[in-house]
């Protein structure tokens, strides 16, 4: 008996770490994106309208003459949110939901999915450890897959844009697209503007994108090391963060690490964001030797220099509220339920309880 009581018990073995692949990357990285579009839909469908009111037009104090200024729609998001609620319902501002849907899984898989095999990649090129954290790698992977999935999800951002954007009772902007739905969308930019019409505002779609996903990431990660390498003896009179310190698998963690990224991705992202909604939405034409082509803008630097001219600099920033209100919950939802949903699989495959903790990597 005694030398049964004596007798420590085996240590038990390391649980090892569960990978998972690009594709499980993907399918993850689009699920939590959906989840995050249903909640942030009606805020885009907000910003969309601010960013295209008065599209153009030049406000009483920039005029020559001083003339009474344009009629606003919207005083601000909030007013436009009960607005467009009170006329249109809950179908106004859901709308192009579905597109957003598939836009999600296309951009936001491939931003999350391709993050990581870019950011190796990058590594590897540049002489580096696949594990070493190298601010240029992070850069540019961030670029690259959100230039990917800008590309992949081009012609649904394009339908939802104008869904967006289309009111049964006010033209907002300089033209209005009324689609029964997502395909017949598609079908009608194909049938008025060809298969290229699909293509439109591609290049600014690149590159707001890229300049978000820039940052995205990035910053959620930077911050998240900052946490987790985080003295947790910090007073917190001295830093409030330090209530996060030390705690790389607490929701609290992802939750400020989300935060702080969305906030740099609407600073960082807002004027191209708004080039891109008056490219999607502006009127076409036919030239000279047939083509469909954007009757106001060019490019997107075309679009903001026409839009500072007429507007101001200050015009690049309409709807920047509703942008911050968007991006920011978007972007908290999208990273703090992918990181969810990656714990619940990566223990669902290793058969454990899919809210355990997740395992830390093998110590030798």
């Amino acid at each position: 008996m005694a030398q049964s009581a004596s007798t420590s018990p085996a240590k038990a073995p390391p649980v090892p770490v569960t990978r998972v692949s690009t594709a499980e990357g993907f399918a993850v990285g689009a699920l939590a994106a959906m989840t995050a579009v249903t909640c942030t839909n009606p805020m885009e469908v907000m910003k969309t309208r601010m960013q295209l009111q008065g599209e153009l037009m030049e406000t009483s104090k920039r005029k020559a003459g001083g003339g009474p200024a344009p009629p606003r729609l919207y005083n601000n998001a909030l007013d436009c949110f009960a607005k467009t609620l009170r006329s249109e319902g809950i179908r106004g501002v859901q709308r192009g939901l579905s597109a957003a849907y598939i836009y999600q899984v296309l951009l936001n898989g491939s931003r999350l999915g391709f993050y990581e095999p870019f950011r190796v990649g990058f590594n590897s090129l540049a002489g580096k450890q696949p594990d070493e954290v190298w601010a240029a790698g992070a850069l540019l992977a961030g670029a690259s897959s959100g230039v990917v999935g800008a590309m992949f999800g081009n012609a649904f951002f394009l339908v939802k844009a104008r869904q967006q954007a289309y009111s049964p009772h006010h033209v907002i902007g300089k033209a209005s697209h009324n689609y029964s739905g997502l395909f017949n969308g598609l079908t009608s930019i194909v049938k008025t503007e060809g298969l290229l019409g699909l293509a439109r505002g591609m290049d600014a779609s690149m590159l707001r994108t890229a300049m978000g996903s820039t940052v995205q990431l990035p910053a959620y990660n930077w911050m998240k090391t900052y946490l987790i390498k985080l003295d947790p003896n910090t007073p917190v009179y001295q830093n409030p963060l330090a209530l996060f310190a030390g705690k790389p698998n607490s929701f609290g963690t992802y939750l400020v690490s989300s935060i702080f990224s969305g906030l740099c991705v609407c600073a960082v992202m807002q004027p191209a964001d708004t080039a891109l909604t008056r490219m999607y939405n502006q009127p076409t034409i036919k030239n000279a030797q047939g083509k469909t082509i954007g009757a106001l803008y060019r490019n997107p630097i075309h679009c903001l220099y026409l839009t500072a001219r007429a507007e101001g600099v200050l015009g690049w920033y309409k709807g920047t509220t509703a942008h911050l209100l968007r991006i920011a919950p978007h972007t908290v939802l999208t990273l703090v339920v992918n990181e969810a949903y990656l714990r619940y699989w990566t223990n669902f495959k290793a058969g454990r309880s899919i809210l355990a903790a997740p395992p830390t990597k093998d110590v030798a």
